[in-house]
């Protein structure tokens, strides 16, 4: 059975689940001189929300020696807490500037993620890179751009999310997890319209359920909501994903 997490700060522990996912610019704070890890009733084992939107990692006004420490201290820490995986998403940090070359953005990403592979290695951190929609950013909208700038790093600390809200959203297939298996490590959860916990508005995630079972997907699922009525949309949402995921099975 899948673990399943909630997305959530560790001073509102979910009533359900399995882990928390935290978000390193408040918990674990790089840019900050102290840090301390706070116990918690569920193991804190992964992270998003890897760069602050001013830290931007590419564009005319990258500060390379900056990421690279930001990097540093948060998976140093992220190895204090236990935290084996963090999600870099980073919308406004990895947003292509106007007018921008693309494909300069692209090897500026990939070169930062060269430089920062050995260090979350070191930590025994994965970086996972989440492909968003357009309505939050302009660059990696799909797993399969996720896949390819992985591929480019050849790294196996950098690696990839399939985000099923996003895939909704960009009205992606699930093919695309069963073509780009190989480097999937994270999943995140949440429904079409309101982002809301599975359960609420009743979407059907088994065709994704169903193409993580057909690859022999191992990791994690960690719910990404917009709550309305927390502790019960946490209950709803882990105990619906859980009967999806029997059903995906079936």
């Amino acid at each position: 059975m899948f673990e399943i997490g909630i997305c959530t700060a560790v001073t509102t522990p979910p009533p359900a689940g399995d882990f928390i996912e935290e978000n390193v610019q408040r918990y674990l704070r790089p840019e900050q001189p102290d840090f301390t890890p706070v116990p918690t009733a569920l193991p804190v084992r992964a992270a998003n929300c890897f760069l602050p939107g001013t830290l931007k990692c590419v564009g005319t006004t990258v500060d390379q020696a900056r990421l690279i420490a930001y990097a540093t201290t948060a998976f140093h820490r992220a190895q204090q807490a236990g935290i084996e995986l963090i999600v870099f998403g980073s919308g406004a940090a990895r947003q292509i500037p106007d007018g921008f070359s693309r494909a300069k953005a692209e090897a500026q990403f990939v070169t930062y993620l060269k430089e920062i592979a050995p260090l979350a290695d070191r930590h025994g951190v994965t970086l996972v890179i989440e492909p968003l929609n357009a309505a939050e950013c302009n660059f990696i909208l799909s797993v399969p751009e996720a896949d390819t700038v992985a591929q480019a790093c050849g790294h196996p600390r950098i690696a990839i999310l399939a985000d099923f809200y996003h895939m909704l959203q960009q009205d992606q297939a699930p093919d695309d997890i069963r073509r780009h298996s190989s480097r999937l490590r994270h999943i995140h959860v949440a429904e079409k319209a309101k982002r809301t916990a599975p359960g609420l508005a009743g979407d059907d995630f088994r065709p994704y359920l169903r193409a993580l079972n057909q690859i022999g997907y191992r990791g994690r699922l960690a719910l990404e909501c917009i709550w309305q009525d927390y502790a019960n949309d946490v209950r709803t949402g882990v105990a619906e994903l859980r009967r999806q995921l029997t059903a995906a099975d079936a």
